[in-house]
């Protein structure tokens, strides 16, 4: 498993992490978890932003 392909993982698991946290707060009407959950979500899609980057600055890139 290359570096890139790590950095796509991660990013997959703290989008659901985030959309968990987010769902969560949500039902239970507590903010802050909601709001963690949105920033998890946004972090995810930040690191895939630039997994993919690295994918194509290495020649490496693969639709998704």
């Amino acid at each position: 498993m290359t570096d890139t392909q790590r950095e796509h993982d991660q990013a997959t698991v703290d989008q659901g992490k985030g959309k968990v946290k987010e769902g969560w707060g949500n039902l239970t009407g507590d903010k802050s978890t909601e709001t963690e959950g949105k920033v998890d979500q946004l972090k995810g899609k930040v690191k895939e932003g630039i997994a993919d980057v690295k994918d194509r600055i290495d020649g490496d890139d693969k639709t998704r």
